[in-house]
């Protein structure tokens, strides 16, 4: 039996991925914030005959009291995590601060990624073929990084907030072989372009209506975009880090991936975080 973490694991891809290894076996923790949701999943779950390896984490991970808590209670049942799935986005067409402060797309899509990696990365090392799949939009795609404005108090837009979060991400996986090296952990980082999922549910209606119609002629069923995602973790590259279109491998070239930057970037985060990694209580 193997153990995976999976933030956004009650909806769309996330959801997906989770019951696809609780059907063979497996045992998953998903990780989001709404409670309906995770009771339907624990309730797909049984259905499965899965009920003892379905754990919901209830957890707002825009918050850094969200993201420990994750740790918390994985690490109160498992000291081993075979996978780390990053799933959980949601847009926010207006800019909205997280009680710590933190622009909330930069705090759920960027932070999270960063705290819950490098938090259970000694349970995923005690892992047989350990992998973190994080899946986002890397390599290629519009966005900038604004290095004196991280929390986007100056011209927010929501497209610009995300696109952000993706070259942030970008970043995130290209520093992390060197956080860990020699580590056995590999980090894939994984475009899976359009899917019909309820992304376009928090958009502003008239954006909303395009983009449901435009996913449903374009974008593939979820059982058919999670295919190649849990081929990948199943059996991920020999690389540290590796990107993908799809099944289209991707170069890890040009400012993306570019390591100057990203040690940059990892110096500024471990600085915005300090050491609230921490599972245990710090009233520091």
């Amino acid at each position: 039996m193997r153990t995976y973490v999976i933030t956004g694991g009650t909806d769309g891809m996330g959801k997906g991925l989770g019951l696809h290894f609780l059907g063979r076996g497996d045992r998953v923790f998903a990780v989001a914030s709404g409670a309906a949701k995770g009771a339907r999943f624990l309730s797909e779950a049984a259905a499965l005959g899965a009920a003892d390896r379905a754990v919901f984490v209830q957890a707002d991970l825009s918050t850094v009291a969200g993201m420990r808590k994750v740790l918390a209670e994985v690490e109160a049942v498992t000291d081993t995590v075979d996978g780390l799935v990053f799933g959980a986005q949601n847009f926010r067409s207006v800019r909205q601060e997280t009680a710590d402060g933190f622009e909330y797309t930069f705090a759920l899509l960027y932070l999270s990624r960063y705290v819950l990696g490098h938090g259970l990365f000694d349970a995923l090392e005690r892992a047989t073929v350990p992998v973190i799949m994080n899946i986002a939009g890397p390599g290629g795609l519009p966005g900038t990084i604004e290095w004196d404005d991280l929390q986007l108090r100056d011209g927010y837009r929501g497209m610009r907030a995300s696109m952000q979060s993706s070259r942030c991400i970008d970043l995130l996986g290209a520093q992390f072989p060197q956080r860990h090296p020699g580590a056995r952990t590999r980090y894939v980082l994984y475009n899976p372009l359009m899917v019909r999922t309820a992304m376009a549910d928090p958009l502003p209606m008239m954006h909303r209506l395009l983009t449901k119609a435009w996913l449903l002629v374009a974008g593939q069923p979820v059982h058919k975009a999670i295919v190649p995602i849990a081929e990948l973790i199943d059996h991920p590259p020999t690389e540290p880090l590796a990107a993908f279109r799809r099944r289209t491998r991707l170069p890890l070239a040009g400012t993306d991936f570019d390591p100057a930057r990203a040690r940059r970037l990892d110096a500024i985060t471990a600085e915005l975080v300090d050491d609230r990694t921490s599972p245990v209580d710090n009233d520091r």
